[in-house]
């Protein structure tokens, strides 16, 4: 059966929260999502769930989604090995900036879940929520942060109430799953060995120098074998995270989708070894501003030649390692940094 995310036919961004989009991107498929309960939810009764038991229930809290918040997911996971009806709610709140306030954005969607269960349940028999033996469905709230800055307090409702403490027996308390991207190192992630693994590792990239670092870590085997084995749609998934995270570090729009065609392609190896692991824009302005510093002309000139030509000797470097040939090296060259076919061949000489 073929599978789909809700990122649009066309796998367009739908909307301006980039981190975000990325995260619904990731819970919004099933299978990305049964190995995140799998490998990052310490809850023994979630690591036998199957993609075919998740069912996202979104679209029923719509209503409750704004453009600051649409990266919320709402899924259904059916438990094996329960003879009576049983259904656990997984709440999936994503953020990239640390918000205390979380536990009662969360609480409002827990709150209206059980709602939503009672009067379905009260429409197939009239009165049952009434009686001494009905029970909620659980609901699993997990916050997933995947920011730099730290998060290490905030995700419990009581601390969030004043004189909790005094009246703990009186108010309602709860903590949420706070799963901090930060904390797993790429040798952890690889351990898994699936594709959200990809997924979570270029995910955790927070500026482009943040690439050089993981194209280290990673080899180019891992990663073709690991797309080699994934469905079709799945690698669209896959291409529309790296097309969002080249995008954001400014890579031209129509370079993004080039590098992403290569994991669709199954080559996701191409694209450690041609894309260039650096920020020009960036570069430039880092340059500019500290020869203004100097007061010299000639040291703008100095300092942004220097800091090109440091991005053109890695992304030499990098392509070489990945057994990029020198022909489609000297391509990348010219396109990327605005090098003539000459001026190309001639750093090819001086650093290959």
């Amino acid at each position: 059966m073929k599978q789909t995310n809700e990122t649009g036919i066309d796998g367009r961004i739908p909307n301006s929260q980039i981190r975000d989009t990325s995260s619904k991107i990731i819970f919004g498929d099933s299978r990305l999502c049964s190995q995140f309960l799998q490998g990052y939810v310490n809850i023994p009764l979630l690591k036998d769930v199957k993609p075919e038991d998740i069912e996202d229930v979104s679209k029923q809290y719509v209503h409750m989604f704004t453009e600051e918040r649409n990266s919320d997911v709402v899924k259904k996971i059916r438990l094996k090995g329960n003879e009576t009806p049983f259904y656990l709610i997984s709440l999936i709140e994503h953020k990239s900036q640390v918000d205390y306030n979380v536990i009662m954005q969360v609480l409002r969607y827990m709150v209206y879940i059980w709602e939503s269960y009672e009067k379905e349940q009260e429409r197939e028999h009239k009165g049952i929520s009434k009686t001494k033996d009905f029970r909620y469905p659980p609901v699993l709230p997990i916050v997933y942060y995947d920011g730099a800055a730290d998060w290490n307090d905030g995700i419990e409702l009581g601390n969030r109430v004043y004189l909790s403490d005094v009246f703990e027996d009186y108010i309602p308390n709860y903590k949420c799953i706070l799963v901090k991207l930060k904390d797993y190192s790429n040798a952890e992630i690889m351990k898994k060995k699936d594709e959200l693994s990809i997924v979570m590792m270029i995910s955790k990239l927070q500026k482009a120098a943040d690439f050089a670092e993981l194209s280290k870590e990673v080899s180019v085997e891992y990663l073709n074998d690991i797309v080699s084995k994934s469905p079709e749609y799945l690698l669209d998934i896959i291409a529309q995270i790296v097309e969002i995270l080249l995008v954001k570090i400014n890579v031209p729009r129509e370079e993004a989708e080039a590098f992403s065609g290569k994991v669709k392609e199954r080559h996701m190896g191409e694209l450690f070894a041609n894309f260039e692991a650096y920020d020009v824009q960036e570069t430039r302005r880092v340059a500019r501003e500290e020869g203004m510093k100097e007061g010299k002309e000639e040291g703008i000139k100095e300092g942004i030649k220097e800091g090109i030509g440091e991005s053109i000797i890695l992304a030499i470097r990098m392509m070489k390692e990945a057994s990029v040939s020198r022909e489609i090296t000297c391509q990348q060259l010219a396109r990327q940094f605005g090098l003539s076919e000459t001026e190309a061949e001639e750093r090819l000489r001086e650093n290959w």
